[in-house]
């Protein structure tokens, strides 16, 4: 049977290229049979990297059989991945986030999560000198992933380990870093496109702070502007979104990549609290709050989320 090889939902770069990249080293180093699979349709930097590179857009599925091999990567987050995850038989476990807890095995698997800025940093060591058989989409996701994760070095998260990867790749594939990583932040900050719920969801994950559940969303961009000349009607668009979802109400930061801040829409006494608690901030009776340096979710947000 083909393992299926997957990251979260709302798939970003490293969501849709890990899976790419794991995959081939399943299916052309080790021999096992598997296919990479996407949990929604990427994001227009994740689209924009299987254009440039050439990759086939993996097939899109709403859930998985029960019993069906897994490799689950990007996550160990439950709430993040099919209904009935446990059902399946996952085989192994490749991530960079904190351990949530609630994926439950059929036996022993191999777990493999380090504090890296990007899962593919882990996957190039995993693969080690093996990766001189990959084509070159291969390297080119793993690239691109690297620099979507660490917002081209500039994300809290990155690590020596992730830059060298990332040159060492760049430098074999004749890429420069700032050249190429201004193309990809460019299609990232192409949203014209998306409907206010859309874009609410495209960067989502869900996390509970004091008893209430919220959807943190972010939208990296190079031109916040664009985004929130939007605000009114992203603001609107909450509270549909919140209760489709199971939320109690959703958090948006817009992060400016350039200027390295981030913009939380305020849209209720609800959020100017977690910006207070949260961040130190007093956005007072304005509906937005600029949060500077505050550009990673998984190392400066949900960290320091409080009510």
């Amino acid at each position: 049977m083909t393992t299926l090889v997957f990251g979260h939902k709302s798939p970003d770069t490293d969501s849709t290229g890990s899976p790419i990249i794991w995959a081939w080293y399943l299916s052309e180093v080790k021999g096992t049979a598997a296919e990479p699979v996407l949990l929604g349709e990427p994001n227009t930097e994740a689209a924009f990297m299987l254009a440039r590179w050439n990759l086939d857009k993996p097939r899109i599925v709403a859930g998985v059989e029960a019993g069906t091999p897994v490799v689950i990567v990007d996550t160990n987050n439950p709430a993040e991945l099919p209904e009935g995850i446990n059902d399946t038989d996952i085989q192994a476990i490749i991530d960079h986030h904190k351990l949530v807890g609630g994926l439950e095995t059929k036996g022993p698997i191999d777990i493999r999560i380090e504090p890296l800025a990007c899962t593919a940093t882990i996957m190039r060591k995993m693969i080690g000198d093996d990766l001189a058989k990959a084509p070159e989409g291969v390297k080119g996701a793993m690239l691109s992933c690297i620099l979507s994760d660490t917002l081209e070095f500039r994300s809290p998260t990155t690590t020596d380990e992730d830059r060298a990867v990332a040159e060492a790749l760049a430098a074999d594939l004749g890429i420069d870093i700032p050249s190429y990583a201004a193309e990809m932040f460019a299609a990232k900050s192409d949203v014209s496109a998306f409907s206010e719920a859309e874009l609410l969801r495209m960067d989502s994950k869900t996390y509970e702070v004091g008893g209430k559940t919220f959807r943190v969303s972010v939208l990296e961009t190079t031109s916040p502007g664009t985004v929130l000349s939007r605000k009114d009607a992203l603001i609107a668009a909450m509270p549909t979104v919140a209760e489709e979802d199971g939320a109690d109400q959703v958090l948006l930061f817009v992060v400016d990549i350039l200027n390295e801040e981030a913009t939380l829409l305020v849209p209720n006494a609800l959020v100017r609290q977690v910006a207070e608690k949260s961040f130190a901030a007093a956005p007072g009776e304005a509906d937005t709050v600029v949060l500077p340096g505050i550009v990673s979710r998984k190392k400066q947000i949900i960290p320091n989320l409080a009510l």
